[in-house]
């Protein structure tokens, strides 16, 4: 290439990083700040000689074991339902799809406290469906079952969104190929599409866990609180702040803790697309 080429104001433009205004550092600078004062002032707040009795109490404990137990449990439900919804979604077409992906993000803006609402009147006593199942013997409002069926209906959204982008973006030319091969629909899904979606299939599965641990709304409206029985982590910690602020406070920074590690994993397995 001739040196004139390489001097070419053309040539350096194009070559040259894009900046950021000035300005942005200033706002961006409030939101860190805003963000991050709040988990500060906690820390503050959290009183270090007492901390290990206060998460190892027996409510504690219980809290968060079942706190555990009910969103891994609500995690294996939403990778049953919403893989092959977000793959119906991806690579489907159907009258009423876009109201079918609607329906599927509702959660992601519905309050908690009206998706236990929901939940009641279709599993409840009374409800839609709980009272066939009342029938039958099977009682699902205020018991562990809807702590987990609480959790999927609000962590869902983030498994269904994380893989239907992956879905869209990797396209279909591998599964094409495949397809000419001589392979099954699902010798393609199990062979080809899932390990190519092993990154964002990671990423929604861990985002779908955090916001089940978290879950507290749908909770405490469709299952209610009894100790070992429905009453989680962050259930427990609202009752501790009427009570023991203390026990609150040190319940609140393990939460964050776990956050914290469910947001490292998440950026590790990330989606390359």
């Amino acid at each position: 290439m001739p040196d004139s080429a390489l001097r070419s104001p053309r040539l350096r433009t194009r070559q040259a990083p894009v900046g950021l205004p000035h300005w942005a550092a200033l706002p961006a600078g409030l939101a860190v700040a805003f963000l991050g004062l709040p988990l500060l002032a906690m820390l503050s707040r959290v009183s270090w000689g007492q901390f290990p009795a206060l998460v190892t109490s027996e409510s504690s404990r219980a809290a968060l074991a079942l706190s555990l137990r009910t969103s891994v449990a609500a995690t294996v439900l939403c990778l049953l339902l919403g893989v092959p919804l977000a793959l119906v979604l991806a690579r489907a077409r159907f009258p009423g799809q876009h109201l079918v992906r609607a329906l599927a993000l509702l959660p992601l803006v519905l309050p908690p406290v009206v998706a236990g609402i929901a939940l009641l009147y279709t599993f409840g006593r009374r409800g839609l469906l709980g009272e066939t199942l009342q029938v039958a013997g099977i009682q699902v409002a205020f018991s562990t079952t809807a702590v987990v069926l609480a959790q999927t209906f609000v962590a869902m959204p983030f498994l269904v969104i994380s893989l239907e982008g992956a879905l869209r973006t990797v396209g279909q030319r591998y599964d094409e190929v495949a397809a000419t091969l001589g392979a099954s629909p699902t010798t393609v899904l199990r062979r080809v599409t899932l390990p190519l979606l092993a990154p964002a299939l990671a990423s929604g599965t861990v985002l779908a866990f955090a916001r089940a641990l978290g879950e507290f709304g749908a909770t405490i409206t469709f299952a209610g609180s009894l100790q070992g029985v429905t009453r989680t982590l962050p259930l427990e910690i609202y009752l501790q702040r009427e009570t023991d602020a203390d026990a609150a406070v040190a319940l609140s920074l393990v939460l964050v803790v776990v956050s914290a590690v469910v947001i490292a994993v998440s950026r590790r397995t990330r989606s390359p697309w």
